[in-house]
């Protein structure tokens, strides 16, 4: 196996910079999970891995393999890259069956036939699809279909995978059947995977590491996926991965006071050395570190409430303002039981404070 390692690349579209000196490893049989909005660069940063953009700066790797060097002045041709790659539509050819479709990029390869037939068998068994060789794509499930893609790129490399929003297509079983067959079958083989997502439940499900890239093409946080939750680097990571609620903070004549839906509210057990900046603050939270408390002077009004199984969701108005919080059905078996229309008081566990957005303090 290999890993995969970008060096302070850099990449334009016109005079739109996507990243710049962006570096990155994934480091051999790893799954690396490149997570980010829309829009932030995580597909154009494949597209320079792959060959099919050139980056104006920097280096690219597989293993011992320079793909790309500026200064030294390689581009390895992308067909001469050997990187497997599932994306996000499948592609599959719908003309050619599922043992075509296979042996297809070999042949571009110029690979011997007995080669080419014994790496498509062996493929097919990796990801258990034996028996279906005859079959056209339109006589498989989405699943399935994801597979054979997964096969055929396992015959191109089976060093590193590039796999783009390989599940997005697919019903929420799927989805969850898809990501252990990846799990399994890098487990079995030991394939390196770039897994591309703005997922984060897929990239927490899946990952062995995760990098989060923020709107600018920058590298906020790389981590396991409990550093990423419990320990974010900063506000971009703490918003983006999991839902929160945040709440504007006022200091006045040494008490602290909690905004929300046109009120305030006391709440003295935030550290008063947060001011010391003097710029605007809020306090974020995440749904399942607020509780009832009876004695918290922040007090609201549940709306409504929401069972789904493993879990409770309340919503519930503070003055003109709904916020959410969720409860593991576990634990409200074994506290006193809250209804709609039923005032609450509220208490925040594990809350993080940051500097308010400027477009937060112009509504304000």
């Amino acid at each position: 196996m290999a890993n995969v390692r970008f060096e302070n690349v850099t990449f334009h579209y016109g005079k739109h910079c996507i990243f710049k000196n962006l570096s990155l490893t994934v480091e051999e049989s790893q799954i690396l999970c490149l997570v980010g909005p829309s829009g932030c660069g995580k597909t154009t940063l494949v597209r320079c891995l792959l060959g099919f953009i050139k980056p104006e700066t920097g280096a690219i790797y597989v293993g011992d393999r320079c793909l790309f060097d500026a200064d030294r002045g390689i581009n390895v041709p992308p067909e001469n890259r050997h990187i497997g790659v599932v994306f996000q539509d499948y592609a599959v050819w719908p003309h050619m069956t599922v043992w075509e479709n296979v042996l297809y990029p070999m042949k571009k390869m110029g690979l011997p036939k007995e080669e080419r037939e014994a790496r498509a068998h062996h493929a097919l068994e990796q990801v258990r699809m034996t028996g279906y060789e005859d079959h056209l794509p339109s006589q498989l499930s989405g699943g399935q279909q994801q597979r054979v893609a997964i096969a055929r790129a396992l015959v191109s490399s089976d060093e590193v995978i590039i796999m783009d929003e390989p599940i997005t297509n697919l019903d929420a079983k799927l989805r969850e059947e898809m990501l252990n067959e990846i799990r399994l079958i890098q487990h079995d083989i030991g394939t390196t995977i770039l897994y591309i997502t703005h997922d984060q439940e897929a990239a927490l499900q899946l990952c062995d590491i995760m990098a989060i890239m923020d709107r600018d093409g920058s590298l906020c946080q790389i981590g396991q996926d409990e550093d990423i939750i419990l320990r974010p680097a900063n506000r971009f990571v703490f918003e983006f991965i999991g839902v929160s609620n945040f709440f504007p903070l006022v200091r006045e004549k040494d008490h602290t006071y909690l905004e929300a839906g046109g009120r305030k509210f006391p709440y003295d057990s935030c550290p008063a050395e947060i001011f010391a900046s003097g710029k605007p603050m809020e306090m974020g939270v995440r749904l399942n570190d607020i509780v009832f408390d009876e004695n918290s002077p922040v007090r609201g009004t549940i709306e409504r409430i929401i069972f789904l199984g493993s879990e409770y969701i309340y919503f519930i108005r503070l003055g003109d303002r709904t916020i959410r919080m969720q409860s593991n059905a576990l634990d409200v078996m074994q506290r006193d039981p809250v209804a709609e229309n039923q005032e609450v008081g509220l208490a925040f566990l594990q809350p993080r404070y940051y500097e308010a957005k400027p477009e937060e303090v112009n509504a304000q």
